[in-house]
């Protein structure tokens, strides 16, 4: 017995890590192209206007969030391991070919590919991990995991501008460079992932009850869209899925347009400095999914709401005041709000769409449950890579607060709710210690 907790123990850590490194490395070839953008708009032999790079976001975005609703049921059916390994290795090749051929039809081509490739990530990796940690562990591991689309956000970009306009001298580069890193990625997740406990010959972590020789053929047969028909039934993950897509557009909205926006409002601080501004978002994002996982275990007894609602609230405000601090030019003051930002849409972004879905969509149905929340958000990220092309932005940073809010009020009502078999626990203080405890217990 104390060698079957050891060895869990130690794949619980590897299983935590291959994943957080996989999800980070999509970020590479996801935000390639906004840094391609800048050398773009200065290439003659390769012409796009800002109308056409925000249709070729739109592409990208659309087929992210058909893929959602897809690849959540296929890595339910037939395992994490292939669905995110072709994902990666699809995603690499895909922005290897954008690299090295700058048409209009093959970018547009290869964004509709990027877009499935990698939408594989976030369902087949939050079921995997879930199949490692039981209920009562995924708010804070899952908080510290969703670290990962923060992290990778923050440093592809500077690493493709690097090797783009510093080491290299051309925006194909920017490509290039991160399909590199992703096929490494690839290789190491192919050598170091594993499904579930029972493929490395531990026991569930959260057994299924067993079923008689009847039941087990009836499933056997089931088609792929049964889980799908079980997530429409289920009220819980409906709601999650309308506050995901309620939420999206702000955060895509501000990784996708706020270099821009900051430099229209506050042309002082320059290009580069509108560039770095935002990153005080993406900072955030580290520490939000990690603090809103404490809270949900510790502090509300695995109950996902309470954490959500309140850190909607607080969204709510920050968006509602961003273009009010733009305007007063004050860098530090915008910096902060951005921080906040950061903090109060990433907690319940992660939370939402990975432990929540993992706890509500149960273990037969997680990767759909995941998929399809995701998939609604992405939904949603498709209006914020398109209305700060359309629209001021004010109007559109009080249409953002207004989603805020009305996704807090969704989540209301299912105040109260908690994962099947997770009893009330007694109250404690977060301890980051208790993170660590749990990825090694």
């Amino acid at each position: 017995m104390n060698n079957h907790i050891g060895t869990l123990a130690r794949w619980r850590v590897q299983i935590f890590a291959i994943t957080w490194l996989a999800y980070a490395a999509f970020y590479f070839t996801r935000k390639a192209f906004s840094v391609a953008k800048l050398g773009i708009a200065e290439d003659p032999d390769f012409t796009l206007d800002k109308m056409a790079m925000a249709n070729l976001d739109a592409i990208y975005l659309a087929a992210y969030a058909l893929g959602q609703f897809t690849w959540g049921m296929l890595a339910d059916r037939f395992g994490p391991r292939v669905v995110v390994l072709g994902g990666l290795l699809i995603s690499a090749a895909a922005a290897l070919v954008m690299g090295s051929f700058a048409t209009l039809p093959i970018f547009a081509t290869c964004m509709l590919i990027q877009g499935l490739a990698q939408s594989t990530g976030w369902s087949g990796l939050c079921k995997n991990l879930g199949s490692f940690f039981p209920s009562e562990q995924r708010g804070r591991v899952l908080g510290l995991w969703s670290s990962c689309y923060a992290f990778g956000g923050l440093v592809a970009s500077p690493f493709a501008g690097w090797w783009a306009y510093t080491l290299v001298g051309t925006w194909h580069a920017a490509f290039i460079s991160s399909a590199a890193v992703v096929a490494v990625v690839a290789v190491l997740f192919f050598i170091f992932q594993r499904n579930k406990p029972e493929d490395v010959g531990l026991p569930a972590v959260e057994p299924e009850p067993e079923l008689t020789a009847e039941e087990t053929a009836a499933n056997s047969k089931l088609s792929v869209w049964e889980p799908l028909k079980e997530i429409l039934r289920n009220r819980t993950v409906l709601v999650l899925g309308l506050a995901y897509f309620l939420l999206k557009p702000a955060r895509y909205a501000i990784l996708l347009w706020g270099p821009v926006i900051v430099f229209e409002q506050m042309p002082s601080v320059g290009k580069v400095g509108a560039a770095i501004i935002p990153t005080a978002f993406e900072l955030a994002g580290l520490l939000g999914p990690i603090m809103i996982g404490l809270a949900s275990d510790k502090l509300f007894g695995a109950r996902r709401m309470p954490a959500c609602v309140l850190s909607l609230l607080a969204l709510t405000v920050t968006l509602a005041l961003f273009m009010a601090a733009l305007n007063t030019g004050s860098v530090l003051l915008v910096v902060a709000l951005l921080f906040v930002m950061g903090l109060t849409l990433y907690g319940p972004d992660s939370m939402i769409s990975g432990a929540a879905a993992i706890d509500f969509g149960k273990a037969k149905a997680g990767a759909t449950a995941a998929g399809f929340v995701n998939g609604c958000g992405s939904v949603g990220a498709v209006l914020g890579g398109l209305l700060p092309g359309y629209f001021d932005s004010v109007t559109v940073f009080i249409v953002f607060a207004g989603c805020a809010l009305f996704s807090a009020l969704v989540l209301i009502p299912h105040w109260n709710s908690r994962p099947v078999g997770v009893m009330e626990p007694r109250a404690a203080i977060p301890n980051c210690a208790l993170t660590i405890k749990a990825l090694r217990s």
